[in-house]
């Protein structure tokens, strides 16, 4: 392919992920996939060209841009060699016009940047648009950590145990230890949240677990990894798509006392109303918009609009209400969102608190992140992590 024809796939990628952020379609990685697999012409040199002007694009402008050209033509503006490439050729994207459509604004829309966690500024913005590390976690039933020393000698051990971190770009999936289940790749923001909801004065060890939006059971695997077999782990959700991927994971992992369990969507309780009032510890790792994962998956700003936060917002309040009602007094309760949005995290908590007198937070001594309004706030810039907010609470 030519220079101008790898702009011009890049401009047909970028209408295809466009459509699926405005419609909630699929990521844009697996849109990326799917558009390769169909143009098998197109060599290793090829995709990694025009998958690099897409992420560009996506990186730089925080607004939903119109289309495909409207984005690149944006970014041509500052870029003269990219410019040369709308030059009209057999394959190439058409001349650019003075009147047309062209992406503008900042990396994080307007109506966004004043709804961030108060840290969260400057520096700690920026940093949300880096690129993110590999991390795994060990699996502390089955692996030893001299030995990943001997297949990974530049791993490097994080501040939480059984966490490491390895160079990006490391083949882990298809290694000895991931496949034998002693390791999972796994964010250590993720990890510290496993780290809270085990961590202090949690009244001796819980003899009933449940994950309540499990998703694909990172942070379950997690827990079942530092609890005794006899606990009893419970991991729900909603997607059965997303939970049938545990299913993998817990066979390589050789964990036995997980049970998985498909909820309806705004019937959760129907299906939870046996535990109601009987968990130790339940975990609420909330559906959000993912402002913290942006290192990942930059796309998701093109998502955002002020009433899928809203709807967000509301869904989280009922989830963690619901939560709350499968404890037992003097049980935990630890909510989570990979968001750094006050109003996904701290206001959360503090409507809760305000609203339900039975219950406290609690503090947690982790060797990462800083206290922020009732909860745990977790940055890239900071810990180099994604972005969580976390908080533990208990029944009294």
């Amino acid at each position: 392919m030519t220079p101008s024809a790898r702009l011009q796939a890049a401009i047909e990628l970028l209408d295809e992920i466009i459509v699926a952020a405005r419609d909630n379609g699929a990521s844009a990685d697996n849109i990326a996939k799917k558009f390769f697999k169909a143009r098998r012409y197109a060599g290793s040199k090829d995709r990694r060209a025009v998958r690099e002007h897409v992420y560009a694009a996506i990186r730089y402008f925080g607004d939903r841009p119109e289309n495909g050209r409207a984005a690149m033509a944006g970014l041509a503006e500052s870029q003269p060699e990219l410019r040369a490439l709308f030059d009209g050729s057999a394959y190439g994207p058409a001349l650019l016009t003075d009147g047309e459509a062209r992406a503008s604004g900042n990396a994080i829309a307007g109506w966004l940047e004043s709804k961030f966690a108060q840290p969260v500024k400057g520096d700690e913005q920026t940093a949300l648009f880096n690129r993110a590390p590999l991390d795994i976690r060990l699996n502390s039933k089955k692996a030893d950590k001299n030995k990943l020393r001997d297949i990974w000698p530049e791993i490097e051990a994080l501040p939480l145990p059984g966490a490491y971190r390895l160079p990006t770009g490391t083949s882990v999936e298809n290694s000895l230890p991931y496949n034998e289940g002693q390791i999972e790749i796994q964010d250590m923001g993720s990890q510290a949240i496993i780290a809270a909801c085990l961590s202090g004065n949690l009244a001796g060890l819980p003899e009933l677990v449940l994950d309540m939006c499990a998703g694909a059971g990172g942070k379950t695997l997690g827990l079942a990894a530092q609890l005794p077999e006899n606990v009893r782990i419970i991991a729900a959700d909603t997607d059965r798509g997303r939970l049938s991927r545990i299913e993998p994971r817990l066979r390589r992992s050789g964990t036995r006392n997980v049970e998985t369990m498909l909820l309806s969507p705004n019937k959760e309780e129907d299906a939870l109303h046996s535990f109601s009032g009987q968990c130790d510890l339940v975990l609420v790792d909330a559906p959000c918009t993912g402002t913290g994962t942006w290192r990942r998956n930059p796309e998701l700003r093109w998502r955002m609009t002020p009433k899928r936060l809203d709807q967000t917002v509301q869904l989280q309040a009922r989830l963690l209400d619901l939560a709350s009602s499968m404890v037992k007094p003097g049980g935990r309760l630890v909510y989570a969102v990979c968001s750094l949005l006050d109003a996904e995290g701290g206001d959360q908590t503090e409507r809760f608190l305000k609203s339900h007198d039975e219950w406290r937070d609690i503090e947690v001594d982790l060797p990462i992140g800083r206290p922020y309004r009732k909860g745990t706030l977790l940055t890239p810039y900071h810990d180099g992590t994604d972005g969580f907010y976390f908080t533990c609470l208990e029944k009294m």
